[in-house]
């Protein structure tokens, strides 16, 4: 008999082992245990009072059950309509549908209601999740409530000492009114045992309607500003203090195991990843590779001042006209004078350049009584004028 003790104390109970192996609560693999989807050994077994040790071989549905990890807890925002369960038999949200991807499988410690808001604790240990849920933990939870109706502190001063109501005994409430605003009343309370809607049905009970429920805090850990829908991750050294070697003992948890390795962030190109590109093709497609765009800097665009950060276009001078650079060459006619030119190639080419001056046009020069055209016609219109104007009336002498 003493062996056979001795052999048991060196074991653990097969649901507490699977609850501390992520997989389900402690609830849940008893469950699993009566449908026959837990097997030791390559045999199934029936009843969760079988003890294993580190040796036995254990698989649930016939997958082996996954390496302890490091014990970790996390501070989630619940918010409303949303089901603290892994899957609802009426195909409503649940609070596992709306975590990050890169988080482990998590169990909730408690349940929060359809539409009760707040923090909520999850963890990857079965074994602490049940530890704390129990009422004999003591870890006092509080609630902000706005509730329809009207009641004063000496009623909720009376909470204090349970009520018990259809055969159920609620344990000790503090209850504080906070304010007055219209015909609702804001409330905050403390509890110890978290039942199935107590405080819907305690504040029911003294005929107040909860129009919001909050959970504000869960033993020593407060909801703070963390946003609703966000999750945020106890620091290991924080989880030792706050749970206390106790807690810590009884739980058993593992914090020896290596850490998780951190999911790595998706860079800035990544972000998109799933998504189509807005040219059609999969991003998972091979790319070309870019080629880099050469940028020119030239001297002479100092006049483009705005268009620094854009890209510079060489400017080619071209003269399609006479240069500055004649040159005369020798040996012909002084009248006759040459031009180096260039072609719309940029190609310099010579051109002889005769004067337009002839013979007629300095004998026009050099004759004063030759009338250039123009100035025979602005004669002819001065007269045109003075014949069409009116006949000019002799002064008065007087």
């Amino acid at each position: 008999m003493k062996e056979q003790t001795n052999q048991r104390k060196a074991g653990q109970r097969i649901a507490k082992v699977i609850a501390r192996a992520g997989l389900a609560s402690r609830r849940e693999a008893e469950a699993w245990i009566a449908a026959g989807r837990v097997a030791v050994n390559g045999t199934t077994i029936a009843s969760p009072a079988t003890d294993v040790t580190g040796s036995d071989h254990i698989t649930v549905d016939g997958e082996p059950l996954p390496d302890r990890q490091r014990t970790r807890l996390f501070l989630y925002h619940k918010p409303r309509g949303l089901m603290t369960t892994h899957a609802d038999p009426q195909g409503r949200p649940t609070i596992f549908q709306n975590l990050p991807r890169d988080l482990p499988r998590l169990i909730s410690v408690g349940r929060l209601d359809f539409n009760t808001e707040g923090l909520l604790l999850l963890t990857n240990d079965g074994a602490l999740a049940r530890l704390l849920e129990l009422p004999a933990t003591g870890w006092l939870r509080r609630y902000r409530v706005r509730a329809h109706g009207l009641i004063t502190q000496d009623r909720l001063d009376g909470l204090r000492r349970g009520v018990t109501i259809d055969d159920i005994h609620y344990g000790a409430i503090e209850a504080v009114l906070d304010r007055v605003q219209g015909t609702n009343v804001w409330l905050t309370l403390g509890i110890r045992e978290g039942k199935n809607r107590e405080v819907r049905n305690v504040l029911g009970h003294l005929g107040l309607g909860v129009t919001r429920l909050i959970r504000v805090s869960f033993g020593p850990f407060q909801l703070g500003e963390l946003g609703q829908g966000e999750v945020e991750e106890v620091r290991t050294r924080v989880l030792r203090e706050q749970l206390g070697d106790k807690l810590i003992r009884l739980s058993e948890a593992d914090f020896s195991a290596p850490r998780p390795p951190a999911p790595r962030q998706p860079r800035h190109d990544e972000a998109h990843r799933d998504e189509t590109r807005r040219d059609g093709t999969h991003p998972d497609a091979p790319q070309k590779p870019r080629e880099r765009s050469k940028r020119r800097a030239s001297p002479d665009h100092a006049w483009r001042v705005h268009e620094q950060d854009q890209r510079t276009k060489k400017l080619h001078r071209r003269f399609h006209g006479a240069r500055s650079d004649r040159e005369k060459i020798p040996g012909r006619n002084d009248q006759v004078q040459a031009d180096i030119l260039t072609d719309r190639k940029g190609r310099r080419v010579t051109v002889e350049r005769h004067p337009r001056t002839s013979p007629t046009a300095a004998v026009r020069q050099d004759d004063r009584s030759f009338r250039r055209k123009s100035d025979h016609h602005r004669r002819n219109r001065r007269a045109e004028r003075r014949s069409n104007s009116p006949p000019r009336r002799p002064r008065d002498k007087n």
